[in-house]
């Protein structure tokens, strides 16, 4: 029997979407970048494709989802999903593991009352691995006791010390779209090499990297403990959970790893309640971990939301490895034909 027009256009498109779906799911997926945390690496305005067969695609969660969609439907507010059936989540064998300075594309673990694919999406930096002792000094990262080689154009805050008002037009010349009037000059976030560049205008006195005072304990710092006065800049020494470590309860455990046991563990019934663990109503003194664990930072290292303030990054929350940029688009430009970044098409995310 010979299909209508109609009947064709809809096995045509329903065809289309499978396809789609599929390619999404287990190889390349779009991603936009919405913050300037990882500046000058990924700049807002960024059209990237995350590869998902490095460390290997992730088996759906949620089946009951509109396809092609990530939380919401499309222009609107409205859930793209039902949360009625949860699927085990598995994942297929990758080319590789994830290395210390890949730049990751993962879900963001502390949406605690969303399914783990349909978290929003975050993308940092590896800098700690299973494993490793990560500790911050004056802005300066070891892992193990060995100073870690940062990336190039890693953005840092910067105060400029000038009398003068400085016109947006300067600011802009050295690209910095990042900064604040203060009394006696500006905070910037720049990399170095801006920094130094602007520093020589006549009406600069001077331009120096701000680090955050060691006495000083920071807001909302992972593991948002009293009992650690950590900040941006001085942070550590922190162990990062490995699949198979053990670890003793006590107070100070409890307090760098108790929301991840009870948040990323999936064991049954799990509380802490007066300073002891109970998994399944049962006390437990010593605790294994079941999954690898990872620390992620932005390259905006004073402008980023990241592992300092909540914490490590479950194996199971990752999505794949940033791969290249296929569009860039700057929003700030007001002239449509300089706002598309020609430079940055199909650059290799390193």
């Amino acid at each position: 029997m010979k299909k209508g027009p109609i009947r064709e256009w809809f096995d045509a498109l329903l065809f289309a979407v499978i396809a789609a779906s599929l390619i999404r799911w287990a190889t390349f997926e779009a991603f936009t970048i919405p913050t300037p945390s990882m500046e000058n690496t990924l700049l807002v305005g960024d059209f990237l494709f995350v590869n998902k067969l490095n460390y290997g695609p992730r088996t759906p969660m949620t089946p009951l989802q509109v396809p092609l969609t990530h939380q919401k439907i499309w222009g609107t507010d409205i859930p793209s999903y039902l949360d009625w059936i949860k699927l085990p989540q598995f994942r297929l064998p990758g080319f590789s593991e994830i290395e210390r300075g890949d730049v990751v594309v993962f879900n963001y673990p502390s949406e605690i009352d969303k399914p783990i694919d349909l978290k929003t999406y975050y993308v940092k930096r590896c800098i700690g691995l299973p494993g490793d002792t990560l500790s911050i000094e004056n802005g300066n990262i070891f892992i193990n006791n060995n100073n870690y080689n940062e990336p190039d154009g890693l953005q840092n805050r910067y105060f400029l010390r000038s009398e003068t008002n400085i016109n947006d037009r300067i600011f802009k010349k050295y690209n910095i779209w990042e900064y604040t009037k203060v009394t006696n000059g500006y905070y910037i976030n720049t990399n170095k090499e801006n920094a130094e560049a602007i520093s020589k205008e006549s009406f600069v006195n001077s331009v120096t990297v701000y680090r955050m005072d060691e006495s000083i304990a920071a807001n909302r710092i992972f593991p948002n403990s009293v009992e650690y006065k950590w900040n941006t800049d001085y942070y550590g020494p922190l162990m990062i959970p490995s699949k198979g470590l053990e670890i003793e309860i006590n107070t100070d455990n409890l307090s760098k790893y108790g929301s991840v046991i009870t948040d990323y563990e999936k064991n049954k019934n799990t509380t802490i309640e007066d300073g002891i663990l109970y998994i399944d109503n049962q006390i437990v003194e010593s605790y294994t971990f079941k999954q690898d664990y990872f620390f992620m930072m932005g390259d905006n290292r004073h402008n980023s939301e990241d592992s300092r303030f909540w914490g490590f990054v479950p194996y199971d929350h990752i999505l794949g490895e940033a791969s290249f940029i296929w569009f860039s688009f700057n929003y700030q430009e007001e002239n449509i034909f300089k706002a598309i970044r020609w430079s940055r098409f199909f650059n290799v995310i390193r």
